[in-house]
């Protein structure tokens, strides 16, 4: 089982990154691919390794406590790897966790493909397993780093194939795309960040 992988990453895609290690390319599925640093040798990516009878997959976090966010929804029943990453690409974190300490439902079904019975479930299966969470997400919100913008309209396009690939519907992404074509040069992650913020 990987616990991180160390290297360079060579590519972003809508719903994952290719990361270089020792010569061999990993491809990471990741809820938001724009915002690990590109081309740095030393990256690093947290890792959870998924094994089924026909597939080997692997999932890349920015930290190990979004790791174990990842994990504690992967137990909730009804969760898949596709719906725990659509629910990380809000960088929010610490908002999700308050939400379910405090028994917002209407926040976590802003999710793609959660409902109010997916949420309740979600709220009383992990309301006394995330508060010691609180504190670290709180940190990585004010200090992560936002990679610098310089192609508008690749960004924009990068960032509503990656809405498409979470999982959100194609009119609420085209709805999202108005309001993003009225700002500035973004990077692809801060459009990306911004249409999640709009979506929710």
């Amino acid at each position: 089982m990987y616990e991180y992988l160390i290297g360079t990453i060579t590519t972003a895609q809508p719903d994952a990154i290719i990361i270089e290690v020792g010569g061999v390319g990993y491809r990471v599925q990741v809820a938001n691919p724009y915002s690990f640093e590109m081309n740095h040798p030393n990256v690093k990516v947290f890792i959870y390794q998924a094994v089924r009878d026909d597939d080997i997959s692997l999932f890349g976090f920015h930290s190990s406590d979004e790791k174990r966010l990842f994990q504690k929804l992967l137990n909730v029943s009804g969760i898949g790897p596709k719906s725990a990453l659509a629910i990380l690409a809000n960088p929010d974190h610490a908002g999700l966790v308050e939400a379910i300490a405090n028994n917002n439902v209407g926040y976590i079904t802003k999710f793609p493909g959660i409902g109010k019975k997916t949420a309740s479930r979600i709220i009383i299966e992990l309301q006394d397993k995330v508060d010691s969470l609180l504190p670290t997400f709180d940190l990585q919100q004010e200090t992560m780093n936002v990679p610098q913008a310089d192609q508008v309209n690749t960004e924009l396009a990068d960032a509503l194939a990656a809405l498409k690939a979470l999982g959100y519907p194609e009119k609420d992404v085209k709805k999202v795309k108005r309001a993003l074509l009225k700002e500035n040069s973004l990077s692809t992650d801060q459009y990306l960040r911004r249409g999640l913020s709009l979506l929710s």
